[in-house]
């Protein structure tokens, strides 16, 4: 059984630095596609960033480009979301996912966690 679960989350000031972490368990190789999505109050689910080593696919939204960065640790199935230079438009819910065959970035993905929120305020 897949399983995703975030932590990290919290209240942090415009421009301001959070490091999201999420640890996977349940797949049976390690080329799975992992990513991050948020929803925002009001709004639509949206991927933020994603890593498909299957099919060399890496995406960035133009939002977060240059501000925030993923990175995974295989041997530890640990992925994480670094969050610099935040901004109030980055409050939001944020979803670790992952998937068996790639990045799921209009369809969505197989499995998410259950979400940690950020808020960015001051």
């Amino acid at each position: 059984q897949v399983q995703l679960v975030e932590s990290g989350g919290g209240l942090v000031q415009p421009g301001g630095s959070l490091r999201l972490s999420c640890v996977v368990s349940g797949f049976t190789s390690e080329d799975y596609a992992i990513g991050w999505f948020r929803q925002a109050p009001g709004k639509e689910r949206e991927p933020v960033t994603c890593d498909s080593p299957s099919d060399g696919v890496t995406f960035y939204a133009d939002a977060i480009k240059g501000r925030f960065t993923m990175s995974r640790e295989k041997a530890k199935n640990i992925m994480y979301l670094e969050m610099n230079n935040l901004k109030p438009e980055d409050t939001a819910v944020y979803y670790c996912a992952a998937d068996r065959y790639g990045c799921g970035l209009v369809y969505g993905m197989e499995y998410y966690g259950k979400g940690t929120l950020v808020t960015v305020s001051s």
